[in-house]
């Protein structure tokens, strides 16, 4: 893991990303996108791709899963915010849909 990831951005370095990421927020030093899906089927199956690549990377986010739609909150516990990681799952999660 590089010193980077797990650097704490600041509050300039989170709107340039979320610039980029047009459907996560900033909530409570995290960030968030809930997605919706065609139902609970195809939710579940996205929750399963997010957790394989969550799981390979080490970098698990929270899920709250309510029928067909999946929010996921993403920090970086070990720098206490919002850090590279955070915005790089977000691009993954994004690329799944």
């Amino acid at each position: 893991m590089t010193e980077q990831a797990l650097t704490k951005m600041n509050e300039e370095q989170i709107a340039a990303g979320l610039e980029t990421h047009s459907d996560w927020v900033e909530l409570n030093s995290q960030i968030q996108r809930t997605f919706e899906f065609v139902d609970f089927v195809a939710a579940m199956k996205f929750v399963n791709q997010i957790a394989e690549y969550a799981e390979s990377v080490g970098h698990h986010p929270d899920l709250l899963i309510r029928y067909n739609k999946v929010t996921l909150s993403v920090s970086t516990h070990d720098a206490s915010g919002i850090t590279v990681k955070d915005f790089d799952l977000a691009t993954k999660a994004d690329g799944l849909v």
